[in-house]
């Protein structure tokens, strides 16, 4: 399947209207005035492509949703999606092409920090704004005043799953599998041995893997030692889905807790039962009863046939952000759009309502899920900033 999208994908993905076909040569500019050229770069195939996959849809959603509504003061908003095979070099060759070739006003992307960080100079190069769904590394935004995101940072996440380790689960000991190829992992597994510590508990074990790595024994045998009450995996879902596997096969039953890279389908299709019962932070919660949210849901189930994870919430919330800045910039220029974007204020999203401050980060709450199954995620908590 992946195979095939990469085909479809790699090279462009238009949205203009139903009936327009979108480009295939991956170099499609618009000479039509009545159109808005936006970027997309994604991991639209790779070991994260279902991060990709998800977002994409809720951006294409987003659009779908404007343009059949007249679109943007009477101009109608072009996607142009490209994939970024999970790469952070190839992250950077894609928002180069979006600017320079296809001369987009603005870029959506990317859900994985390490590509964030290495497309968002470019972006900034080019003062083109740029708007990250999920990338939760405070670096991110450090990059320059064009970059944004609609996502809470590793510093809060670190600090929600600490507490709901400490307080929740009243852990008293802790170990912490990190990802040392991950910005996102390594950031996030920083934030939460501060502040885990902080409330009095121990960090008995730090071990540490690298993405596509697929043997974990050794690290987990020396976490069994440690007699954790809890396992702290802040890593992603190909990897998280394995550990639980082995975990469990040498008998460790310690909890296990982890950040919104969790968030996919294939963790349960990978981890199996092992998965069931671990616990992570999230963006938002299908369980949540809010009218905004249920009407997501509803609409995203009849586009796609099927229920979205946090990363096509995310996806959906970047681009009506974004829109919402271009709607109140009186050219959508990318200056324009820029400052637009940076005085968005309480803005009602269906993650929650979003504030961007003057890190031109967002302030918003975090749900923690249990995993429960195939797609299914008990809600457990909110936390607010």
């Amino acid at each position: 399947m992946f195979k095939n999208l990469a085909l479809a994908l790699t090279a462009v993905i238009a949205l203009t209207s139903c009936t327009k076909k979108p480009s295939t040569d991956g170099t499609a500019t618009s000479s039509n005035a009545n159109e808005i050229l936006v970027g997309e770069y994604g991991s639209m195939t790779g070991s994260e492509a279902t991060f990709g996959i998800s977002t994409h849809e809720g951006i294409q959603l987003a659009f779908k949703q404007i343009n059949n509504t007249g679109g943007i003061n009477g101009k109608l908003l072009k996607l142009i999606s490209l994939d970024n095979q999970g790469k952070p070099e190839e992250a950077a060759t894609a928002v180069q092409k979006l600017i320079t070739q296809n001369k987009v006003v603005a870029v959506l992307g990317e859900v994985a920090s390490s590509r964030s960080l290495a497309a968002a100079p470019i972006a900034q190069q080019y003062k083109i704004p740029m708007v990250s769904p999920s990338s939760t590394n405070p670096k991110v935004t450090e990059v320059g005043d064009y970059i944004f995101r609609v996502c809470f940072i590793d510093p809060f996440q670190g600090t929600v799953m600490a507490k709901f380790a400490a307080e929740n689960l009243k852990a008293k000991k802790v170990a912490i599998m990190t990802d040392v190829k991950s910005d996102y992992s390594v950031g996030l597994a920083k934030f939460f041995k501060e502040k885990f510590e902080d409330l009095g508990g121990k960090v008995v074990s730090e071990q540490s893997y690298a993405s596509q790595d697929i043997d974990f024994k050794a690290q987990l045998t020396a976490i069994k030692a440690a007699k954790p009450d809890a396992i702290f995996i802040p890593g992603y879902y190909t990897e998280v889905g394995l550990i639980s596997r082995q975990a469990k096969g040498l008998g460790i039953k310690a909890a296990l807790l982890g950040g919104d890279g969790w968030d996919s389908s294939k963790l349960f299709e990978i981890g199996k039962e092992a998965i069931v019962g671990g616990y992570f932070s999230n963006h938002y919660t299908t369980e949540s009863k809010d009218k905004k949210v249920q009407e997501f849901i509803s609409a995203y189930k009849d586009a796609y046939n099927k229920v979205p994870d946090g990363l096509a919430a995310m996806g959906y919330d970047a681009a009506m952000v974004l829109v919402d800045a271009m709607k109140r910039a009186k050219e959508p220029t990318p200056e324009a759009i820029r400052d637009q974007l940076a005085t968005t204020k309480d803005f009602i999203a269906v993650t929650g309502k979003i504030t961007i401050d003057e890190k031109r980060n967002a302030t918003k709450p975090a749900v923690v899920v249990q995993v429960k199954g195939q797609d299914k995620y008990g809600y457990v908590t909110t936390i607010n900033p």
